[in-house]
């Protein structure tokens, strides 16, 4: 085989023999290999066995044919290196042992060491990087959206102690997203600096704010993270997660290749509000994997043929794969998606 670039080209709006595709948690419980894994190993104990986790990074790829693989990992794992305290528990999410409330609790975060803390993901990541016959897209979680489950304590449906701090002590919310700025820097920088070959920034709750607190407390951070990475030659991609369509305006000047969209905000829209300045990547609903395979086929060709108006489309889903999605479903799903892009690109749909 050779080395499959499609999702590389379509980053940066060049031209593609078909739109590339790949899954936001395409690594995880709907596949029932990953499951037995599971039920011997917790997320994290397999995050510190390299060898294990580029097995299920790979895994998506050579069972579903998608044009990435994503790192098998999670947006937490850097914030031990800052000195936080955290598990992942299961059917919860993150749940933080003693929450950021505080000045002192922001000051006490320490800066980043990747080759102390983090070398198994680095060692991950140059596994995969040998074995690997389409692109590795590494990540990191936004500074908001770590920011709330260090103040929340874990998962929240209304963020009101995160915004109570940002809103009544903006001096240490900047702070901390200060702190949280750098820590995905050094620590995005050291992957690509070990083979990986895009990143995605994932802000999966950003979109509680209002776009004009996005734009007060939010985004200055952001747009530093991408400046920062300029100079790295690989696309750079930022979700800003679902219920995000009003914050798409604001981030024309962010120096990224591509925006993921939710199911929300459709393709078209999704260019006209950031100005068709980045490639757009998404948007199907996760849970129309629940419907007839006629009725997910009808979906897909309806978002490609948006899509592929104009250069620059990479299909995705609109959030992460669900436990209860069928593998089968994406298999096909996945072919669907190669054989008609591939077809209508060629006729000049």
């Amino acid at each position: 085989m050779t080395y499959n670039d499609t999702l590389i080209q379509a980053s940066y709006k060049k031209k593609v023999d078909h739109v590339p595709v790949w899954y936001m948690r395409q690594a995880g419980r709907y596949d029932p290999e990953y499951r037995k894994i599971k039920e011997k190993y917790t997320l994290l104990e397999i995050c510190r066995q390299p060898e294990l986790a580029a097995e299920i990074t790979m895994m998506p790829v050579r069972k579903l044919g998608v044009d990435a693989a994503i790192l098998y990992s999670d947006i937490m794992n850097p914030v031990a290196s800052l000195g936080v305290d955290f598990d992942i528990v299961k059917n919860i999410g993150p749940v933080i042992d003693n929450p950021i409330r505080s000045k002192a609790d922001v000051e006490k975060l320490r800066p980043i060491d990747v080759d102390k803390d983090l070398s198994h993901i680095m060692e991950t990541i140059r596994i995969l990087d040998r074995e690997l016959e389409v692109p590795l897209i590494t990540f990191a979680g936004a500074p908001f959206t770590i920011a709330s489950y260090l103040i929340e304590g874990r998962p929240s449906k209304n963020y009101i102690l995160t915004k109570t701090l940002m809103y009544s002590e903006p001096e240490v919310w900047n702070l901390l997203m200060n702190k949280l700025g750098d820590m995905v820097i050094t620590y995005v920088r050291s992957h690509i600096q070990n083979g990986g070959k895009a990143f995605q920034i994932f802000d999966s709750w950003v979109g509680a704010l209002a776009p004009k607190d996005f734009q007060k407390y939010v985004l200055p951070t952001i747009t530093r993270i991408f400046a920062e990475l300029s100079d790295l030659n690989v696309p750079k991609i930022y979700f800003p997660g679902v219920s995000s369509g009003e914050l798409l305006p604001t981030l024309t000047q962010l120096q990224a290749d591509v925006v993921g969209l939710d199911w929300r905000v459709s393709i078209a829209e999704g260019r006209k509000r950031t100005g068709g300045k980045f490639a757009m990547q998404g948007n199907l609903d996760p849970y129309i994997l629940t419907a007839p395979m006629d009725i997910i086929k009808q979906y897909a060709k309806e978002i490609i043929d948006e899509g592929i108006k104009e250069p620059g489309y990479i299909f995705n889903l609109g959030h992460g794969l669900f436990p209860e999605a069928s593998l089968d479903k994406l298999k096909e799903l996945t072919e669907f998606i190669h054989e008609y892009s591939a077809t209508a690109l060629k006729n000049g749909k």
